[in-house]
């Protein structure tokens, strides 16, 4: 990382966030991070470091991530990389969540992700350079049982990106989408996980998959750090990837996904093309 560039990461006080925070600094970039709160954020990185910017921002808030973006370009002259970090997870079938939980999953995991691009988007085309990652989940690609709402908003990241990189590419600006498997984080305590108190009786499957998932936490063999150093890495690749998985258990997930989506649309191949004129 002998290139400073300057970041921009969402998320920041805890998880991958954090990691990511910790290690660009430790390398001298120079690191803007928010949080809903600046001062778990600050005590977490806990740095006097002028190197680093904490910023209180609430991504749902057009008006709170431009002051956010305005307030880096101000202090660092420019922004290189944007990494949307923040999200949480929701669990219950779908007829248990209620509207406003859903809407609340959408808002904070792709319209707060959607927010940060659009208003960024104006300082890359100007420099006509930057990266914009976006940290989806293996559960966009191939959602478990309960996971509906959740795997529906990560699967909106992996497709906004897709397309992202393609209408940036002009721009000289790099687009991925990153998608973990399970990592020892946060990530399956409260603070990052949401579940349903209005249990439908007669869900065994959802009940049993949020149990098993839940008794993994502490146990996940994803070291953050070292997702963490893969992330950075990539932005100095000099092709970096659209499409960039994290952890062994998201690969075999992933496979698994590819398989079955071989196998489905061969199936139907007949009926597919029977269609046309």
């Amino acid at each position: 990382m002998d290139n400073k560039k300057v970041w921009f990461i969402t998320g920041a006080s805890k998880g991958f966030g954090l990691s990511l925070v910790k290690q660009l600094l430790e390398a001298g970039q120079l690191v803007a991070a928010t949080s809903r709160n600046q001062q778990e954020l600050t005590a977490a990185v806990n740095t006097t470091s002028n190197n680093f910017l904490p910023l209180q921002v609430n991504l749902v808030s057009e008006a709170s991530v431009s002051l956010a973006l305005q307030h880096t370009h101000e202090t660092f002259g420019r922004i290189d990389v944007v990494i949307n970090n923040a999200g949480y997870g929701i669990g219950g079938a779908i007829e248990e969540l209620s509207d406003a939980e859903t809407r609340m999953a959408f808002d904070v995991n792709v319209f707060g992700t959607l927010n940060v691009i659009r208003y960024v988007m104006p300082y890359l085309r100007k420099q006509r350079s930057g990266h914009i990652i976006n940290i989806s989940s293996i559960a966009g690609v191939t959602p478990g049982t309960g996971w509906a709402v959740y795997g529906a908003a990560k699967h909106a990241v992996i497709g906004l990106t897709e397309v992202l990189a393609a209408d940036v590419k002009e721009f000289g600006i790099y687009a991925t989408v990153v998608m973990p498997g399970a990592f020892r984080t946060q990530f399956l305590t409260a603070d990052s996980l949401a579940m349903t108190d209005n249990k439908i009786e007669g869900y065994t499957e959802v009940r049993a998959n949020h149990d098993k998932l839940l008794k993994m936490n502490g146990k996940q063999a994803g070291d953050p750090e070292k997702a963490a150093t893969a992330i950075i890495n990539t932005v100095y690749e000099e092709n970096p990837p659209v499409y960039l998985l994290l952890g062994g258990d998201a690969y075999n997930r992933a496979l698994d996904k590819l398989h079955v989506l071989d196998t489905a649309y061969r199936q139907w191949q007949d009926v597919t093309c029977s269609t046309d004129f």
